[in-house]
C-alpha cells in the first residue's frame, strides 16, 4: 500500500517529468505498488554538491534523468546570470547512458537563458572540456560524466571559470537556484547553442605534446581505456609526440556504457587491468597505460623483474614531480592530505613551493597561484594546471611514457628510478585500508570513538594525533617514520585509512615488511580485516 502522500508526490514529478519513457517507469511501479523502488526514488532529491550531481540512472527525484538535470541546468544558469550574464559555457559529455541528452538539454537551457552555449563535437575526455574553459575564455564549463563509477551511474560536473572545478559556496548557491527553478516542463529551450568542430580537440592534443622534449620515442605500449571515450584522443596525442601506434585492449577499446568487460571501470580495482597485462606479456610490452572511463586518472603498470607491478598513484607522482623537477619547473608542487609526504621532501630539497590540501582537484587546483603541478593518491594528475587545471590523464600518461622511453635509452626502467629515490629521500611506501558501511552514522562513530581514544602506539612507536586540517574531518597519527591518516570518503560509504611508512636507507623488503604491519595494526583498531 502506498501511501497517500506519497502518490500525491509520484503523480505530480510525473505530470512534470520531462520524459516520457521515465514518466512511465514510474507509472509501472506505481501499478506494480512497488512501494520500496518508489520509496528510495523519492526519498529526497540528488544534492549538488562540490563535484555536481551523481547518481544511478533511475527516474524521480533521486536519481539522474532528463527531468532532474533540466532543473539543475537551470540552476546552472540561474546562478551564472548573477555573475556573468551572457557569457560562454561550454558543455562536454561523455559515453554514458544519457550523457549526450544530459549535454544537449543543458546547452538548450543556456541558450535559452542568453548565455553563449557551446557543446563538444562528441563524448571526449573530461581533460578535453576543462582545457576548453580555459582555451575559449568561458565563464563556466559542464561536464557530464559519472568517471569511474558503476555503469548504472550519471553525473554532472560544474567547473568555474579558471578551468577548475567549483567550491563553495558556488555548490550550495546552485543548489538553491536549483530548488527556485519553476515547473520542469515550462523550463525554456532554444537549439541557439553551438557544436564545436574538431578545431578544440586539435587545440588540446597540440597543447599536451608540446609539453613533451626532445628524446627517445622507443617504448612499446599497452593502453586501455576501459571502455571509455579516451581511445581516439590518446591514440592521436601519442602519435603526434612521435610514439609508435599503442597496443590497444581492443576488448575496451570502443566507448561502452555497459563496461562489459569489468565489474568496476576503475583501474584501481583489483582485476580491472587482466586483460591489459595478459595482453603486455603477450606482446612483451614495457610498460601498461591505462585511463579511467572520462580518462582524467593514469594507472601505470611495469614489469618488475619476472613479474608486472601496478604502480601506486604515490609512486606515479614522485616519478612525476621528479621528471618535472629535473627539467627545470619550478612553482609549487601540491597534494593532498592523505598523498604521500615524499613530495615535500622532493619540493624542499628542489628549492621550490610545496602546498597541500584537501582531498579533490577541486582544492588541488587552486594550491598556489603559481601552481606547477598536482597530484593525489587516487591516480590524478596534473602536469601543466595553465592547460588543464585539473587531473588529466592523458597528459600525465605522455609525460610517463616520455620519462620511460628516456630511461630505456640508458638501460633504466621505472621501478629502477623509483629506487634510486628511494636511495636519495628514503623508501616512502603507501597503502591504504578501508571499511565499507551501509549506514554511515557507523563511519561518524568510529571518527569519534578514533577522537576519543586514539592509539598510543603504531609499530611500537608513540603516536602524536593532530588535526593537519581544523576545519576537516581529517584525523593524523605519526611519528618520526610513518603516519596514518584516517577520513571519510568523499564519495563513497567508506571510511579510509591511508598509511604510510619511511625507511630512510631505502630498503624495499624492509618497507613493505613495516607497511604489512601497520595494515593489520590499523585494521584490528578500526575491527575489519582491511580491503
Amino acid at each position: 500500500m502506498i501511501a497517500p502522500e506519497l502518490r500525491a508526490q509520484i503523480e505530480a514529478w510525473i505530470a512534470d517529468d520531462v520524459d516520457d519513457q521515465a514518466a512511465a517507469e514510474l507509472r509501472k511501479l506505481l501499478e506494480d505498488a512497488d512501494t520500496g523502488k518508489l520509496a528510495d526514488r523519492f526519498a529526497g532529491s540528488l544534492t549538488f554538491g562540490t563535484a555536481g550531481l551523481r547518481g544511478p540512472m533511475r527516474a524521480g527525484p533521486n536519481g539522474m534523468n532528463r527531468t532532474v538535470v533540466r532543473r539543475a541546468a537551470a540552476g546552472v544558469a540561474s546562478w551564472l546570470a548573477g555573475h556573468t550574464p551572457g557569457a560562454r559555457v561550454v558543455v562536454g559529455y561523455d559515453a554514458r547512458h544519457g550523457s549526450r541528452d544530459f549535454a544537449h538539454d543543458t546547452a538548450a537551457i543556456l541558450a535559452a537563458a542568453g548565455f553563449e552555449a557551446s557543446v563538444l563535437p562528441r563524448p571526449l575526455p573530461t581533460p578535453v572540456l576543462a582545457f576548453a574553459v580555459q582555451r575559449l575564455d568561458a565563464a563556466a564549463g559542464i561536464m557530464v560524466t559519472a568517471s569511474h563509477n558503476p555503469p548504472r551511474d550519471n553525473g554532472y560536473k560544474v567547473y568555474a571559470a579558471d578551468g577548475a572545478q567549483i567550491i563553495p559556496p558556488a555548490d550550495t548557491q546552485i543548489e538553491d537556484a536549483i530548488r527556485a527553478a519553476g515547473p520542469s516542463r515550462e523550463i525554456a529551450l532554444s537549439d541557439g547553442y553551438q557544436r564545436l568542430d574538431e578545431s578544440i580537440v586539435e587545440a588540446y592534443v597540440a597543447a599536451v605534446t608540446a609539453l613533451l622534449g626532445d628524446g627517445p620515442r622507443e617504448l612499446r605500449i599497452v593502453h586501455t581505456a576501459m571502455h571509455g571515450v579516451g581511445t581516439e584522443v590518446v591514440t592521436r596525442a601519442f602519435a603526434a609526440a612521435g610514439f609508435a601506434p599503442l597496443v590497444q585492449v581492443p576488448q575496451q577499446a570502443a566507448p561502452d556504457p555497459d563496461f562489459p568487460t569489468v565489474s568496476f571501470p576503475n583501474p584501481e580495482e583489483p582485476g580491472a587491468l587482466d586483460l591489459a597485462l595478459a595482453l603486455a606479456r603477450d606482446q612483451d610490452a614495457d610498460v601498461i597505460l591505462a585511463n579511467d572511463p572520462d580518462a582524467d586518472r593514469c594507472a601505470v603498470a611495469v614489469p618488475d623483474g619476472p613479474t608486472w607491478r601496478m604502480l601506486r598513484g604515490d609512486e606515479v607522482g614522485v616519478l612525476l614531480a621528479d621528471a618535472l623537477l629535473r627539467k627545470g619547473i619550478r612553482g609549487t608542487y601540491a597534494t593532498t592530505v592523505v598523498s604521500s609526504t615524499m613530495l615535500e621532501a622532493m619540493a624542499r630539497r628542489h628549492g621550490v613551493g610545496y602546498a597541500e590540501t584537501l582531498t579533490g582537484f577541486k582544492w588541488i587546483s587552486r594550491a598556489a597561484p603559481d601552481l606547477v603541478y598536482g597530484y593525489e593518491e587516487a591516480l590524478g594528475y596534473a602536469v601543466a594546471p595553465d592547460l588543464v587545471r585539473d587531473k588529466d590523464g592523458i597528459s600525465a600518461a605522455l609525460l610517463v611514457a616520455e620519462l620511460a622511453a628516456a630511461l630505456k635509452a640508458t638501460g633504466s626502467s621505472l621501478p629502477r628510478r623509483l629506487d634510486e629515490l628511494a636511495a636519495d629521500y628514503g623508501r616512502y611506501a603507501t597503502d591504504q585500508v578501508s571499511v565499507r558501511v551501509d549506514d554511515l552514522s557507523i563511519i561518524t562513530e568510529l571518527m569519534a570513538r578514533l577522537r576519543a581514544k586514539p592509539p598510543a602506539t603504531l609499530l611500537d612507536e608513540p603516536v602524536t594525533v593532530t588535526d593537519r586540517l581544523p576545519d576537516a574531518d581529517v584525523l593524523t597519527l605519526s611519528w618520526p617514520a610513518g603516519r596514518v591518516v584516517v577520513r571519510p570518503s568523499g564519495t563513497e560509504p567508506k571510511l579510509k585509512a591511508y598509511l604510510e611508512v619511511v625507511v630512510a636507507d631505502g630498503s624495499r623488503d624492509e618497507a613493505e615488511r613495516r607497511l604489512g604491519r601497520l595494515r593489520a595494526e590499523v585494521s584490528t583498531i578500526l575491527g575489519l580485516i582491511g580491503s
